[in-house]
């Protein structure tokens, strides 16, 4: 016997976070391995441990916390789904500035 589960998608601030944090995860994937292809052969030692730990789990995290946003979002409180919103502004502004920081102000 097959059984179909709905899947609903909800219109809020929520699925909308979601799939900001979906997009915003393989952008930032793709632009840290060509930051560290270009320039993986500066670091050393932890650091380099460091930036890769923090290359495989960043993206990670964000696209699994997307998918729940995305599928779950609409079950969150008013409140709740602002928490969600001031943590993925808080995400977005560290990985930009992440990149920027590599990206920029190593090349001088």
């Amino acid at each position: 016997m097959l059984t179909f589960a709905q899947v609903n998608f909800g219109v809020n601030i929520a699925g909308l976070i979601g799939i900001i944090y979906l997009f915003w995860a393989i952008i930032y994937l793709i632009l840290t391995v060509a930051w560290l292809a270009q320039r993986g052969t500066r670091l050393r030692g932890w650091a380099l441990a460091l930036y890769i730990i923090q290359l495989i789990f960043t993206p990670i995290i964000m696209l699994s916390s997307g998918a729940i946003l995305l599928y779950q979002g609409w079950r969150l409180d008013p409140i709740n789904q602002f928490g969600q919103f001031l943590l993925s502004l808080l995400i977005l502004y560290l990985s930009i500035k992440d990149i920027v920081i590599n990206a920029v102000y190593r090349d001088r």
